[in-house]
């Protein structure tokens, strides 16, 4: 009688436990939304402006009077895990928020160092992903569940190079990047290719590499002086660029430096100053001039934390833009944790002339926008519209 008893407790605990799990994505019509970031390690302010921008989100979202779906109305719930900006730290918190939280739907990670691990993990499990800042076409490459907010790195690395080219009438180009990360070594390589398609084999004189977390860059820098280049390309973060400028400028290098989406963080004007004046880089959106619903996000966001949001954070908004839009494609939530993660990954891969903040966008098959790119120069201590590409 006791055996059967506890047979019969275990198997009603049993039962709970699945449908538990099963729910869980929607439990108490609140669907549950991971995100994946960087709170701590190499790149907090990326990952700062990223849990702000989805928490304003989902509190006017939520204040509003959320989403209905299928007669229910329902509110949104951010379950959020640090990556410790690390492809381990992102593997990690991919697998906490998919088979722990069991979340719906996994926003982040950023860096592509990051999103590509943590890509693979959410693939395997079947959980769709939008990475609201990876560039590197390895994220979504082959992988039906993972989206991306951002432009690629072949499509910026020849907006760079045709940009260069043309504004300083160049045809020798160098470049300094970190080998050992996933985004900057993708688009130096991208950039590389671009320049010599249009100025020949070897019109790249110097293509100069260092390891993450190196800060003296001096021994590479020397070689790009005596290299014979007009311009010097570094696709690197807000937190390298102004040692390599500021090293640049003591080795007397006064050749235009330009960059990549990764500059677009505001710390890079408090970091770099006055020694960043006058340079160019492509990136996703910019503040200065905005208007209409992304003027409204940034108003919103200064007022709420004090600063004005880089790309990152705009990224992050559209991202949960378009999650919103893929649940309203979905157009209902079952209980059925996998049927419910499938029906999303169908409705964001069917997304088509959305408009975010950061411009308009339609996923193509391998869920990557097609969308613009901006030229910024920085003047005066701020990231000013210079000049746009379209694909």
């Amino acid at each position: 009688m006791r055996s059967k008893l506890l047979y019969q407790v275990f198997s009603l605990a049993t039962v709970m436990a699945f449908l538990l799990t099963a729910c869980a994505g929607a439990a108490g019509n609140v669907i549950k939304i991971g995100l994946n970031i960087e709170l701590t390690g190499d790149k907090p302010k990326v990952g700062e402006q990223s849990k702000f921008a989805a928490e304003m989100f989902a509190e006017e979202f939520n204040a509003a009077g959320g989403l209905e779906l299928g007669g229910k109305k329902y509110t949104l719930e951010l379950v959020i895990e640090d990556n410790n900006a690390t492809g381990d730290g992102a593997v990690a918190a991919a697998n906490k928020l998919i088979t722990q939280d069991n979340v719906l739907v996994m926003i982040g990670p950023n860096p592509s160092n990051a999103a590509v691990p943590a890509g693979e993990v959410a693939d395997n499990l079947k959980t769709p992903m939008i990475s609201p800042w990876s560039t590197n076409p390895n994220t979504t490459l082959n992988r039906p569940y993972v989206f991306r907010a951002p432009f690629l790195d072949p499509f910026q690395g020849p907006v760079v190079a045709n940009f260069a080219s043309k504004q300083f009438n160049a045809t020798k180009a160098c470049v300094l990047f970190d080998v050992a990360s996933d985004y900057p070594k993708g688009l130096a390589d991208n950039f590389k290719t671009a320049w010599e398609a249009l100025h020949g084999a070897g019109s790249v004189v110097a293509f100069e590499s260092f390891t993450t977390g190196d800060q003296d860059f001096s021994a590479q820098l020397t070689k790009i002086k005596s290299a014979g280049c007009e311009i010097l390309f570094t696709p690197q973060y807000y937190q390298e660029v102004p040692l390599i400028v500021s090293q640049a400028k003591d080795l007397g290098i006064t050749m235009p430096i330009v960059g990549s989406d990764s500059w677009g963080d505001p710390q890079l004007i408090e970091l770099c100053g006055a020694d960043c004046e006058g340079y160019f880089f492509s990136t996703h959106y910019v503040a200065s001039g905005a208007t209409g619903a992304t003027k409204d996000f940034i108003d919103k966001y200064n007022a709420k934390y004090g600063y004005i949001p880089g790309d990152v954070a705009a990224l992050t908004w559209d991202s949960m833009l378009l999650t919103v839009q893929a649940l309203k494609n979905c157009s209902k939530i079952t209980g059925n944790l996998q049927e419910d993660r499938d029906c999303i990954r169908q409705g964001m891969a069917s997304i088509k002339d959305f408009e975010g903040i950061t411009g308009k966008m339609t996923f193509d098959e391998q869920g990557d926008p097609i969308k613009c790119a901006v030229i910024v120069q920085i003047q005066n201590g701020e990231f000013i519209a210079f000049d746009q590409a379209c694909p």
